[in-house]
């Protein structure tokens, strides 16, 4: 990877205080990258700054809640007013759920959507003209259920689809003037984000029903996510797994879907079987 494309850039992280997020901006903080780490705890964020750059004028961090367009207007507006540029944007603030439509409070459907989707359409909108300015990158973390639907997931698997129909949309529109615009899906990565996702009545479920410790790790997906953006490509699929499920979803849909709801049911305490 060739860490000099990194220098200087100024780079912003949603979500970052752990996981993907935390494990990019600590990639590119190390590549020499000036970091804005964005996230709700901003106690999280600062326990983390020193491990991003040891030049603390290199690291900024912003309390912001992604799902308030005040705080993605903020976020911005500090970036800028400390920097004066933007680089590349990271919209990887995300939550996930996991319940069967019928259960749901619909309260949780909407939480996922303000976040993941909204999120993404804040910070994109008050970051584009830095970015068409600088000919930048916006990035879009989805998941292998932004291309094949993930049962028991149903805001998740929405918004992800929606981050990538907006984005693809957004990459159309600029397609001659510089701007790079890449939907970055990772396949499962060991993270919180199974902890923190969401059940039928929008509690937290508190734990994971997949062993963590087999998964990609976050650093792994960093370096794929660096290395997407220095080719500027459009488009990342991870892991094989869900390179396979998203090809199979494109040419054997109904066999696809039979496959998804086997794998799923087998999860421990599947929803499908409550």
């Amino acid at each position: 990877m060739n860490r000099e494309y990194f220098k200087d850039k100024v780079m912003i992280i949603t979500g970052a205080s752990s996981g993907i997020g935390l494990a990019s901006a600590k990639l590119f903080g190390a590549c020499g990258a000036k970091v804005v780490m964005a996230a709700r705890s901003i106690d999280k964020l600062q326990e983390e700054a020193s491990s991003v750059s040891h030049n603390p004028d290199n690291v900024l961090c912003i309390q912001t809640d992604v799902s308030k367009e005040e705080d993605c207007r903020n976020l911005i507006d500090k970036t800028v007013g400390k920097f004066g540029r933007i680089d590349v944007l990271i919209n990887n603030a995300g939550i996930s759920m996991r319940a069967m439509f019928k259960d749901l409070d619909l309260s949780v459907i909407k939480s996922l959507m303000d976040v993941n989707f909204w999120g993404t359409v804040y910070c994109t909108k008050f970051a584009l003209p830095f970015l068409l300015e600088s000919k930048g990158s916006v990035v879009g973390v989805i998941s292998i259920a932004g291309y094949t639907a993930l049962p028991a997931r149903t805001g998740y698997s929405s918004s992800k689809y929606a981050i990538r129909g907006f984005l693809d949309t957004l990459r159309i529109e600029h397609l001659y003037d510089g701007l790079h615009v890449m939907v970055f899906a990772p396949g499962y990565t060991s993270s919180n984000v199974r902890n923190a996702a969401l059940t039928a009545d929008g509690s937290p479920q508190g734990k994971t029903p997949l062993e963590e410790g087999k998964l990609m790790s976050a650093e792994e997906c960093a370096q794929y996510l660096a290395k997407g953006l220095i080719k500027r490509k459009s488009s990342i699929i991870l892991t094989g797994l869900g390179k396979i499920t998203v090809l199979a979803h494109r040419l054997f849909p109904d066999l696809t879907d039979k496959f998804t709801y086997a794998y799923i049911s087998k999860e421990p305490d599947s929803p499908f079987h409550k």
